[in-house]
């Protein structure tokens, strides 16, 4: 690895402070770098063992396609689904060097920000490359050196294409519709209210989105005072994340409720590797918060840019019996990418759906996908109005055709089949669990949108209208077992319950059309068990090509999937009076979260912690010998006193004294005074 790719100090031609490479067409790989610090780099091999430490390098290296190269990530990236399988070597803000160097890279991408904690490695003999993301602009140009760094350049090529592409639509909409730009405000903060400064790349989105960013001042994130706030009278407000705790804190309180966006309920949350990073979906986010800042107006057919159609067909394999083909179907309805799941039948039929209830005389079954951009549009005019548009595209008349409709992605259409005897039982299945997952019998409902776990199931059998009911019963039971199995949390109190569902489900049973007649479905019989298994595999698989959740998920996510940040815990001196100690914790207990032993430990607590909830364990004796021999093991003595670092009550009691455990320990080992 020493000789076949070293730095060097001088290279002629080179700028200091941007990407500039030179290939030497006389070689099969030579490449001459210079990175954003101004650093030189010679190449002589492709690097096959990448260590990426920057969120959004890391997702342009997946979406090159170069995934197999890269083996060490922070644990920010989740995303795609194949991410849980590389090796975490911490955090954004505090990557660990061991664990690096364990992975014996021969490229590492990093953060100049992270500079102090990689001192032992800036010097050595990894090359360390630091490249922009601080803007759209930044993406592009990096997108075109990583694609050569890792010999993927056509494929960076079409990620550059499809990010202007969608960029150039946002702004042919925008001239076309004649909007008005509205007032858009980014919300960030906790404690006060703060949004990124005026020379952000968020401010820069929201310019391109058809929209007007505040100008309070420049740097990474700005405070927003009381007057500055009603002086600029936001009219949309977007966030990510916990971004809603600066929302319930201050958004009923005089001043900060009386802007227009409050009033009129346009508050919206993107996910967050959308709205904080500039990197392969700046596109798509921009096009998304066009589409939600201006709503229905683009849903006026004199706004269309292309004629509502089908523009691609893909068929979809199945031998289910009763079925002539199926499909999906890409149409563009309002300008936006539209997909639907088409099955045709060999004969008309009843079906049983949730959305629509008993229908009979039906020859088309379907389960359509509503992009997010148009989630606000669809709202604003109504499903019903939606659902004839669609079917209009689609050629299919209201009276003959049931479909489903989901805000999961067609492309993560999961095909589940299971069979024994002559009984067979296939399911079709999309699954999002992201922001709309909840507990039965905990959370509380109060708004319908699209179905984000949608199923349609097929038996190779003709069912009776009962054993098409009981069906309902059997796939909701192997749909919650599923989740249950995921261990997805509700998207409400903070994530302390398990979920059940997403509260927008759907089911679609059919008749079918087969020798024999079924008259039961429950979980006793043949066919229950064969809905049962295929439900729950096939809502796996949706999970996992949607939301990227496995059940290998890391334990950093784990955390936050219930509420919990380790950046957050102890943002208050601790009652120790540990000075400075706050960063050097939570390094501490990061790393010690990547050794197996104590992922064990916390992923122990957050089991203890359900089955304590829901009073089942009820003596948190043995529980808390664990936890004062798991601190003693970490701070190499028995602690002589306890301090409760993690003092939030949303935080369940028994992983507050899981994480009290590893921050006494950690404060013991680094010499506070305890």
């Amino acid at each position: 690895m020493k000789s076949r790719i070293f730095q060097i100090t001088t290279l002629l031609g080179i700028l200091a402070g941007t990407l500039v490479f030179t290939a030497a067409p006389a070689r099969c790989y030579e490449i001459h770098l210079t990175d954003s610090t101004g650093q030189h780099f010679f190449l002589t091999e492709k690097p096959v063992r990448i260590v990426s430490l920057v969120p959004s390098v890391t997702q342009m290296l997946f979406a090159l396609g170069a995934e197999d190269l890269v083996q060490g990530i922070t644990y920010h990236t989740t995303r795609p689904w194949y991410a849980a399988q590389k090796t975490i070597v911490g955090g954004y803000s505090f990557p660990s060097p061991s664990a690096i160097e364990a992975l014996e890279p021969d490229l590492i991408f990093y953060d100049p920000f992270q500079s102090q904690r990689l001192k032992p490695l800036l010097s050595g003999r990894i090359p360390m490359v630091h490249v922009k993301t601080q803007t759209i602009s930044d993406s592009r140009h990096t997108l075109v050196l990583l694609g050569k760094l890792v010999e993927k350049q056509e494929n960076a090529r079409q990620l550059v294409a499809d990010m202007t592409a969608d960029l150039d639509w946002v702004a042919a909409k925008m001239r076309k519709a004649d909007l008005s730009p509205k007032r858009v405000i980014r919300l960030m903060g906790r404690d006060e209210i703060m949004t990124p400064g005026s020379d952000s790349f968020q401010n820069h989105m929201i310019s391109l989105a058809g929209g007007i960013p505040p100008d309070i001042g420049a740097g990474a994130v700005v405070p927003v005072s009381r007057d500055q706030w009603i002086d600029f009278n936001p009219q949309v407000i977007y966030g990510c994340g916990d971004d809603k705790k600066a929302a319930d804190r201050f958004f009923s309180l005089p001043g900060w409720k009386d802007v227009d966006a409050v009033k009129n309920n346009r508050i919206y949350y993107f996910p967050c590797d959308l709205t904080c990073r500039a990197s392969i979906h700046s596109g798509q986010f921009v096009k998304r918060l066009f589409a939600t800042i201006h709503g229905s107006a683009l849903a006026d057919e004199t706004t269309l840019l292309q004629n509502n159609q089908v523009t691609q067909v893909t068929a979809v394999e199945t031998d289910v019996s009763g079925v002539q083909a199926a499909s999906v179907k890409q149409s563009r309805i309002h300008d936006f990418i539209n997909k639907s799941l088409v099955i045709t039948l060999n004969a008309p039929m009843s079906v049983l759906s949730t959305l629509e209830g008993f229908k009979h005389g039906v020859t088309v079954i379907g389960n359509h996908y509503i992009p997010p951009e148009t989630w606000q549009m669809v709202h604003d005019q109504d499903l019903d109005v939606f659902k004839e548009q669609v079917f209009d595209v689609l050629k299919l008349s209201g009276e003959s055709a049931a479909f489903v409709f989901t805000g999961a992605d067609m492309d993560h259409l999961s095909v589940a089949k299971e069979a024994f005897k002559d009984i067979e039982v296939t399911v079709f299945a999309t699954a999002g669990v992201d922001g709309n997952a909840m507990r039965t019998s905990r959370d509380t409902g109060g708004f319908y949108e699209p179905g984000t776990i949608n199923l349609i199931i097929l038996t190779s059998h003709r069912l009776t209208p009962r054993a098409m009911t009981r069906a309902m019963i059997t796939a909701t039971e192997g749909k919650t077992a599923a989740l249950l199995d995921l261990d997805i949390r509700s998207s409400y109190a903070r994530g302390r319950y398990r979920a059940t569902g997403t509260g927008t489900d759907n089911i679609l049973v059919a008749e079918g059309t087969g020798p024999a007649v079924l008259d039961n479905a429950g979980g006793h019989t043949k066919l229950g068990e064969l809905i049962g298994k295929a439900v729950h595999r096939a809502v796996i698989e949706a999970v996992r090509k949607q939301n990227s959740i496995t059940p290998d998920l890391n334990i950093f996510k784990r955390l936050e999937k219930r509420g919990i940040f380790l950046h957050e815990l102890i943002l208050e001196e601790p009652a120790c009076q540990c000075e400075n100690l706050e960063n050097v914790l939570i390094e501490t207990v990061e790393t010690l979260l990547l050794d197996p032993l104590y992922q064990g430990f916390v992923a122990t607590a957050l089991a203890v912690s359900d089955e304590y909830d829901k009073g089942l364990i009820k003596n948190l004796d043995a529980f808390e010998m664990l936890c004062r021999d798991t601190a003693t093991m970490i701070a190499g003595e028995p602690l002589q006193t306890w301090h409760p670092f993690v003092s939030d009550p949303d935080v369940p009691p028994v992983i507050a004294l899981a994480l009290n455990t590893l921050f006494n320990g950690a404060a013991a080992q680094n010499g506070g005074s305890l």
